[in-house]
Parts: C-alpha cells; sequence; structure tokens
C-alpha cells in the first residue's frame, strides 16, 4: 500500500530559521512545506533558493487570510511571488519546489504552464475555516484537470459526523492521488489515519511553533511518529482510542502505543474527541476501531449504547472500556481496580476499615471510585453540588451525602481522612486556588489530610497544592491511569501490559 507522506509545515520569519527547524525534525519528515506568507517581506525575495538549501522535497504556499494564512497584499503580488519562485529552474529538479498550492479559484495559466514544465506538481486545495465540506468525491473531481494536480479539501469539522462522514466517502476512492483533512481537535484522526484516508500526505508543524497553526490542531512530528508511530500504520493495522469531550489533554495514546511497540503489535491507540458517546462509537463502527477508553463525559452514557455489561459496570453503573468482539459491543470498567491499587499504593494501607472517606463528585469516575471504597471497607459521604446525585451513589453504597458547600464543612472534617476529588475542576489548570479551578475552596486543610486527586494534568492541581502547603500528603491521579491502562491493554490485545 501507499503510505500518507508527513510533510512539516514551516512557519518561520526567516528562511534560516526555517532551515534550522528542518534540520531539527529532518528525520522525522518526508516533504517541508514553506509557507511563505508568515515570511518577511525581504525574506520573500529568496524563496528560489529554499528546495537547494533544504535537501528534501518542498511544498511553496502562499496562503491568503481568507483562506487561514497571513497574506494579504492581494493576488497580483501573490502571482509575482511565485513566478520568481518557480523561476531559472535548475535541471536537477531536486532544487526545484516539487510541489507549489494553489487554491480551487487561483488560476494563472503561465504559473501553472511553468510548474508543468519545470515537474512541479500543484496541489490545488480548497478550505472552509468554519464549516464541514460534503460531497468529496465530487469535490475532488471538480478541482483538478489532470492527474498532474493534487486536489487536497480541508475543512473545520461541526461534530464528529462530519469527520465520520469524511472516512465514508474516501473509502470509495481508487487512488492516493488526494489530500483529505478535516482540521481543529475532532479532525486528529483524518491526520493520524491518513493512510486509511488514502491520502498523499498529511502536515505536521514544529512544537515550538504550533502556536501559528492552532486552529489546525497540528501535532509535531516527534509526537506522530515517537507516540503514534504514523510511519507504521497500514491496511492491516488494529485501531483502538479514547473518546471523551473535550479530551484536550490524554496520557493514554503514550501508554497504550508503548505497550504495542514492545509487544510487537501492530495496533495504534489515537484521541476520538466526541461531544456525544454516541458519534464515537458510530465512528469506531464506520473506520473499524476495535476497543475503546471513554472519559468524562460518557462514562455513564455507554450504558445506554453499549447493551453487554461486565459485574463491575453493572455495579458501578459506569463504564471506562468498551471492546468490540463480532458485531456487538461490550463495557468494562477498569477504573475501580486502578483506583484501588493507586491509593493503596499511595497510603500505605492494606484496607479502609476504620477510615472515614469524603468523595467529592458523583460523576462516572466517583461511582467507580465509591465501588472501590466499599470494596475496601470504607466508610464514606458523597459531596457534590447536585444533591440528588450526590443521594443515588450514597443510597446504593449505604453512604452518607451531603452538598458540597460551605455548609457541609463541618460533616467535611468528619469524614477527611482520606479525601478523593472526582470532578474536573482543576484539570488543565495553573496558578492560585479559585471557585473556578478548586471544589474545596471553602476548606481547610489541616494537614492530617490524605488528598488524592484523580486529575494527572497539572501534576498538581490548585487543591493539591493548598493542602501540600498545609502539611498534608497529597497524590495525582497519574498511577490510577497507568494501571486502569494497563488492564484496558489487556482487555483490548488478550495481552499483558
Amino acid at each position: 500500500m501507499n503510505r500518507a507522506k508527513l510533510c512539516l509545515t514551516l512557519t518561520g520569519k526567516t528562511l534560516a530559521e526555517d532551515l534550522e527547524t528542518l534540520e531539527k525534525y529532518r528525520q522525522y519528515v518526508d516533504i517541508a512545506e514553506l509557507r511563505a506568507d508568515f515570511l518577511l517581506e525581504d525574506e520573500r525575495l529568496n524563496l528560489r533558493q529554499f528546495p537547494r538549501l533544504a535537501g528534501m522535497p518542498c511544498v511553496l504556499t502562499i496562503r491568503r487570510k481568507i483562506d487561514g494564512g497571513l497574506f494579504d497584499e492581494g493576488d497580483a503580488a501573490r502571482t509575482v511571488l511565485f513566478a520568481r519562485a518557480l523561476s531559472f529552474a535548475d535541471a536537477d529538479r531536486s532544487k526545484n519546489f516539487q510541489y507549489i498550492d494553489f487554491e480551487e479559484d487561483f488560476h494563472v495559466a503561465s504559473l501553472q504552464d511553468a510548474a508543468l514544465a519545470f515537474g512541479t506538481r500543484i496541489i490545488r486545495s480548497v478550505h472552509d475555516m468554519k464549516n464541514p465540506i460534503t460531497d468529496i468525491r465530487s469535490r475532488l473531481e471538480e478541482l483538478v484537470s489532470s492527474s498532474f494536480e493534487i486536489p487536497k479539501i480541508a475543512f473545520m469539522p461541526h461534530s464528529l459526523d462530519d469527520v465520520r462522514r469524511l472516512f465514508m466517502e474516501a473509502q470509495s476512492l481508487k487512488d492516493n492521488n488526494h489530500i483529505l483533512v478535516a482540521m481543529g481537535p475532532m479532525g486528529l484522526p483524518s491526520r493520524l489515519l491518513a493512510t486509511r484516508l488514502k491520502n498523499y500526505l498529511t502536515y505536521t508543524s514544529p512544537a515550538e511553533s504550533m502556536g501559528n497553526t492552532a486552529p489546525l490542531s497540528h501535532l509535531d512530528p516527534i509526537v506522530m511518529n515517537d507516540v503514534y508511530h504514523f510511519r507504521q500504520i497500514d491496511d492491516e493495522t488494529k485501531i483502538f482510542g479514547i473518546t471523551g469531550w473535550p479530551l484536550k489533554v490524554t496520557s493514554s495514546p503514550e501508554l497504550h502505543n508503548r505497550g504495542y511497540q514492545s509487544h510487537h503489535i501492530n495496533a495504534v491507540y489515537i484521541p476520538v474527541a466526541a461531544e456525544k458517546f454516541e458519534q464515537a462509537l458510530d465512528f469506531a463502527n464506520c473506520i473499524g476501531i476495535q476497543g475503546m477508553s471513554v472519559t468524562v463525559p460518557h462514562k455513564e452514557s455507554v450504558l445506554n449504547f453499549v447493551p453487554n455489561h461486565d459485574e463491575r459496570v453493572e455495579a458501578i453503573g459506569a463504564s471506562n472500556t468498551i471492546l468490540k468482539k463480532g458485531s456487538s459491543w461490550y463495557a468494562y470498567n477498569t477504573d475501580a481496580m486502578g483506583f484501588a491499587r493507586a491509593l493503596l499504593e499511595f497510603t500505605g494501607l492494606k484496607s479502609l476499615k476504620g477510615k472515614h472517606v469524603a468523595i467529592i463528585g458523583a460523576g462516572g469516575a466517583a461511582r467507580a471510585i465509591a465501588y472501590a471504597v466499599k470494596k475496601l471497607g470504607g466508610k464514606a459521604c458523597i459531596f457534590n453540588r447536585t444533591i440528588r446525585k450526590a443521594q443515588i451513589l450514597a443510597e446504593a453504597y449505604g453512604f452518607k451525602y451531603a452538598p458540597l458547600t460551605p455548609e457541609s464543612g463541618q460533616l467535611l472534617h468528619k469524614y477527611s481522612n482520606i479525601i478523593i476529588q472526582t470532578t474536573s475542576k482543576g484539570m488543565n489548570c495553573s496558578g492560585p486556588s479559585t471557585v473556578e479551578n478548586d471544589p474545596l475552596t471553602f476548606y481547610e486543610f489541616s494537614g492530617k489530610e490524605y488528598l488524592f486527586d484523580i486529575i494527572y494534568v497539572p501534576a498538581t492541581t490548585p487543591v493539591m497544592a493548598r493542602a501540600m502547603a498545609a502539611g498534608c500528603r497529597v497524590c495525582n491521579g497519574y498511577n490510577m491511569l497507568q494501571y486502569q491502562g494497563y488492564r484496558q491493554f489487556e482487555i483490548f490485545t488478550g495481552t499483558e501490559f
């Protein structure tokens, strides 16, 4: 099969800066895209020299603002720059731009003739930075006039359903002479599985200049290769993943993909950001995902769409793992086991007998933790802003419950041997404690509490920082993530991590 090439997008202000960046990532990529719209005006005068200095196949792109770039000096000025870059072609074609990006409405006969004469392939592109593009096959046919051109369609999906439709339409394409990209976080599968889309290439950005391409949600070349093993993905690669919303940060791909490599399993684990769980399930069925980790806020929704549950899922009422067997999906819960192991290691205890435990939150993760606390013999109180949810969870295990408000401070002190924070407050947050990032702003730590926060990014959340300052022992959720992930890996592959 033809694997998609990896193209490094260079957005430096000078050619020297771009060449320095290219040297850093050279081993990870196949093609370099020079985004000349980012160059200083004086630097653009030397465009013609870049392919020779780069020493690898190069794409020249001068992206207009309307298409998500920086160039706003008009098409006449842009035509001059393109002409300068194509002029005085070298007999050694490797020293010329091997590709040049023209938008669907940019047709200059002299430039097209020059590209054809010099062996420079035209990437004929269409971009919609706000909306999805449908009827992909017809649009691809309309974009190009010859096989010498490579049609490119890039759009911003509104939901994962738009990405699913892209993969469905790509199934009918017979060659890899095209580039299909869904931008933004929901579009990451279209980049990681570019070979499955039969793409000619896909794009990546250097970590140090990621801000220049932020709306596109590129991954950097090292992550593409060392975490996702992009160049090893083929038609036989099994696909697994993690779904949640907004799924901004997750360490699970690194864990699972490392496991596949160490056990020589041809598989990849990717993020699948879905606002609704049913969208993730439809996407999985469409592209052949065989198993998924499930994170917030979908852990309880699983039960409405996956009919087959293991005993832990039945008892907990939430699932963090689904696996497809034949045509049916099965739901599991590895959170409880992962939490119990991590908590006992953290506290040095063998059980929770005689301990009063405060569980903060009543969502899917709290359900698994309440189950584990009960199994370990602890007495607990569920604190949650929606008191009805706290009541339902507490009564399932014979626990107390209370609102997560200052009025519950005295009760929280009573159940403060171990405090377990299960909400998303504090995720991806830094800085001082506020009501937005710390669910316990009203609580003063005595220094005697054990605080276990299931969040692991950042490593120290605002509430953890407050507890540490008071002298408490604290632990984040990274070990819990690892232990539940090891069990997921075994469910997915039948192999111990």
